[in-house]
């Protein structure tokens, strides 16, 4: 393919000839994934084998670079995580989330695959959690409403990487054909109570930490939160990570944290709340809150039985 020609291609990585769909290529990015979906373990699976596919035909095609969207969930959320992550940190994805694991697993591939073929390059980008102007991933969105319901205590830092960012990372990835892992985030982080203050998000119950992990299952079993199995590490401790490898590449971010969640969830209907009518609203739900959650509960069990 001639030099600058960019193509982009839609294919089922499960099933299509990826082989000759690389036929001439020399730089592939694999960016594969499904926007405001939860990847359950099955998905997972077959996003693996998917990029095992890929690489295989990568190397069959002789393709010189690839470029691999990952995250940054793969290095785990633990207690004693140091703030910030570096991409030297050993990778410790947390089992109970199927997501952190398939990537950490994907990360693995790429990197067997580019020790056995020693003429070619790899850019793995680890993003933090990626925003855009009304857009917010599952993750994104899935953090919002879990943290909603989380005791004050657990208020962990954040981090907010808008699409746009991400994409000038890929970009340069891709012309400077990087090699090796680098974190994508912007500068800094934002705590917990500062995430719910842009997000426009009614003041949390005063629930116990186990009250509220009950709450927040109970949500999910009954369907009205998106809040995956194994996200509760990541709602408690820290995971945020360092930027500076690739802004020594050249990278800049052109939006911080809050720049990037504001953009992401503008309009707010709480957020245009007058302060009076926030206190009395939130005095009103609360109890409704509670009542409906010892319901839903009820209708757990009930089902089971």
């Amino acid at each position: 393919m001639p030099a600058g020609c960019t193509r982009l291609v839609h294919a089922d990585l499960a099933t299509a000839p990826l082989e000759e769909l690389m036929a001439d290529i020399d730089c592939v990015v694999h960016l594969a994934f499904v926007p405001g979906s939860v990847p359950d373990d099955d998905e997972g699976h077959r996003s693996v084998e998917a990029a095992a596919r890929l690489l295989d035909a990568a190397a069959k095609e002789q393709v010189s670079h690839i470029v691999i969207r990952s995250s940054a969930v793969v290095y785990g959320a633990r207690p004693d995580n140091r703030v910030p992550l570096t991409e030297d940190t050993p990778l410790r994805p947390n089992n109970e989330l199927a997501y952190a694991t398939h990537m950490a697993e994907v990360e693995r591939l790429v990197a067997e695959w580019r020790d056995a073929h020693p003429s070619v390059t790899a850019t793995v980008l680890r993003p933090a959690v990626t925003v855009g102007s009304h857009d917010r991933s599952w993750l994104a969105e899935a953090m919002r409403t879990a943290a909603a319901l989380r005791p004050k205590s657990e208020a962990p830092a954040a981090q907010f990487l808008h699409r746009e960012d991400l994409a000038a990372a890929v970009v340069l990835a891709v012309r400077d054909r990087l090699d090796g892992v680098f974190n994508v985030a912007p500068d800094g982080w934002i705590d917990g109570e500062e995430v719910l203050a842009l997000a426009g998000v009614s003041p949390r119950l005063p629930l116990s930490e186990r009250a509220a992990r009950r709450l927040t299952r109970a949500g999910r079993r009954l369907g009205i939160t998106n809040v995956p199995d194994g996200l509760e590490p990541y709602l408690r401790h820290p995971w945020v990570v360092a930027n500076d490898r690739l802004r020594s590449a050249g990278w800049q971010p052109a939006h911080t944290n809050q720049q990037a969640f504001v953009e992401a969830h503008e309009g707010s209907s709480w957020t245009e709340m007058s302060p009076h009518k926030r206190q009395n609203l939130a005095l009103g739900v609360s109890g409704v809150m509670l009542a409906g959650a010892a319901a839903g509960v009820v209708a757990v069990l009930r089902r089971r039985r």
